[in-house]
C-alpha cells in the first residue's frame, strides 16, 4: 500500500523518509511551489525549501540527561534522517545543536531526491477522503482549505494560536567592542555572543520595549500565544524583571573583561557557519518593524545593527489530539488510515515535530504492511510526549515541548532516597533508553 505524506516542513520529510526506509512507496506533498516563475509561500515561510526553520535554527540541548538530549538520543537510536543531516550541518552553539537552515534544507531536499521510493509531488491537498493510509503533517501553517477539512473529519477540536519569529542581524553590523562570546556557566564551547547591560541600560530598554507600538492586528487575529513562546513585549509587561529571570538572565554568564556578571544580557546565536548572521535568543516580538529597529539598537552592541529579518508574527494550528488521536497517532475515527504528526498534533519544537514524524512514518509503514504496531512505551521520552497530546486535558490542552514532568516519575522510594535532581534525571534517562531499546529490538523481531 503507497502511503501519502502532506507537508514539506519537518515532520513530513522525516515521515517519508522513515517510511521509504522501511520499504514503502510514499508520496510526499507540499504546497510550497513555483507558480508562473513565482513563489507561492505561506506569510511565514519565505522558501519552497523542505524543512525551511522560520523561527530559530537551534534544535536545543545536547547535554547529557536533559530531557531535549533524550528525545533526540531515542531519536538517533531509532535512525531518524532529520537528525542525522542536523548534525553534519550544526553549527557551533555551546551545549545546544543549531543547523546552518539553508545546508539543512538542501540536504533534505538531496536525501528525498536520492529516495527511489518517494515521489514530490507540488500541489495543495485539500481532501483527505479515499483510502489512501496518510500521513497528516502539513504543519502551524496549514491552510485553510485543507484546515477546513481535518475540521469537517474531526467536527471539533480544531484550533489555533499564534507564534513568534526572532530577529536576525547582520554580523558585520554587531560593535565587538561591546559585546564577548561566553557560554552559560562555560558549558560547550562559547559560541554566543553576549550583550551586557548595566541596570540603567536595561531600564531605558524595558522602557522602550514596553511603550514600542504593536503591528497592526487583523480582524480576524484572537492573539492567543503558546505560554513557552511569548512575545518579548507581553513578557515586559509582566513585571521590571521578569526578562531579566527569562530570555535576558545574565546567570552563568560572567563578563571575561570585567570579571562580574551583568544586570542583564542578550544572546546571539550564529544563523550558520559563515557566521554571518546571528539571531537574538528569546526576542520574538509583535512589534512594527521600525519600532522594533528603534527598540533593538538600545542593546549594546547593536545601536548600528543591520536586520536581515525583523521579528514576526504567524499562525499556528494544531488539532485537539486528546479528544482525537490515539497513541499510534491514528485519528480514532479514521479506520487506521489517517494519522497526524508535527505541530499540527499537538508537540511544540522543531525536535519534536521532527519525532512525531519519524513515528508516524514507522507505524505508517507498519500498518501498510498489515500490522497493528506497537505504541513507543511510556516510559520512553518519545513515549511520553505522545502520551501527554493524547492523554491531556482536552478543554485545557496546549502543545508541548519535550521535559522530564511529562516522563514517568520516579518511584516515591527511589525520590525520598535520590534528592539530587541531576541524579534523579540521570535514571530518568537511563530507564527510558533501556526501554527504548527493547521496544525497538520487539519491533525489529516482528517486522
Amino acid at each position: 500500500m503507497k502511503i501519502r505524506v502532506i507537508g514539506g516542513g519537518l515532520a513530513g520529510p522525516e515521515a517519508a523518509l522513515t517510511a521509504a526506509r522501511l520499504g514503502c512507496e510514499v508520496d510526499l506533498y507540499e504546497m510550497r511551489r513555483i507558480v508562473d516563475g513565482k513563489p507561492l509561500l505561506t506569510p511565514a515561510h519565505q522558501t519552497t525549501e523542505f524543512g525551511e526553520l522560520v523561527c530559530s535554527n537551534s534544535l536545543k540541548s545536547e547535554s547529557p540527561n536533559t530531557a531535549p538530549w533524550l528525545l533526540k538520543q531515542e531519536m538517533r537510536r531509532a535512525g531518524s534522517a532529520l537528525l542525522k543531516i542536523a548534525g553534519q550541518t550544526a553549527v557551533p552553539a555551546g551545549h545546544a545543536l543549531a543547523v546552518d537552515r539553508v545546508e539543512f534544507s538542501r540536504r533534505i531536499a538531496e536525501a528525498i531526491e536520492r529516495e527511489p521510493k518517494i515521489r514530490v509531488i507540488r500541489e495543495e491537498v485539500t481532501s483527505l477522503d479515499g483510502d489512501e493510509l496518510t500521513i497528516v503533517a502539513s504543519g502551524p501553517l496549514t491552510s485553510d482549505a485543507l484546515s477546513r477539512e481535518i475540521l469537517r473529519i474531526t467536527g471539533s477540536g480544531h484550533m489555533a494560536f499564534y507564534d513568534s519569529i526572532s530577529p536576525i542581524v547582520d554580523a558585520e553590523s554587531i560593535d565587538m567592542e561591546r559585546v564577548y562570546f561566553a557560554a552559560r556557566w562555560d558549558k560547550g564551547t562559547a559560541d554566543y555572543i553576549n550583550c551586557p547591560m548595566d541596570r540603567a541600560e536595561y531600564e531605558r530598554f524595558l522602557d522602550a520595549l514596553i511603550a514600542a507600538e504593536a503591528a497592526e492586528e487583523k480582524e480576524w487575529e484572537k492573539l492567543d500565544y503558546f505560554e513557552g513562546c511569548l512575545p518579548i513585549e507581553v513578557l515586559a509587561r509582566r513585571g521590571r524583571d521578569t526578562l531579566r529571570f527569562g530570555p535576558m538572565k545574565p546567570v552563568g554568564l560572567r563578563d571575561p573583561r570585567t570579571g562580574r556578571t551583568p544586570w542583564a544580557v542578550v544572546q546571539l546565536r550564529k544563523e550558520n557557519l559563515r557566521a554571518d548572521s546571528y539571531n537574538l535568543v528569546g526576542f520574538q516580538n509583535h512589534l512594527k518593524w521600525g519600532e522594533q529597529a528603534r527598540v533593538l539598537r538600545l542593546i549594546p552592541g547593536l545601536e548600528n545593527a543591520r536586520f536581515l529579518r525583523y521579528g514576526q508574527i504567524h499562525r499556528n494550528t494544531y488539532i485537539c489530539a486528546p479528544a482525537l488521536l490515539n497513541e499510534r497517532l491514528l485519528l480514532k475515527t479514521g479506520e487506521r488510515k489517517l494519522l497526524f504528526a508535527g505541530q499540527l498534533s499537538g508537540v511544540e519544537g522543531y525536535t519534536e515535530s521532527i519525532a512525531t514524524g519519524m513515528l508516524a512514518g514507522i507505524y505508517a509503514a507498519r500498518l501498510a504492511q498489515g500490522e497493528l504496531p506497537a505504541p513507543v512505551p511510556r516510559a520512553t521520552a518519545l513515549g511520553s510526549l505522545v502520551h501527554y497530546i493524547t492523554h491531556a486535558d482536552v478543554k485545557n490542552f496546549q502543545p508541548a515541548n519535550i521535559t522530564f514532568d511529562l516522563l514517568e516519575p520516579l518511584e516515591e522510594d527511589l525520590r525520598r532516597k535520590v534528592r539530587d535532581k541531576k541524579e534523579r534525571h540521570r535514571i530518568q534517562c537511563e530507564r527510558a533508553l533501556a526501554a527504548f531499546d527493547a521496544w525497538q529490538a520487539e519491533q525489529l523481531q516482528e517486522a
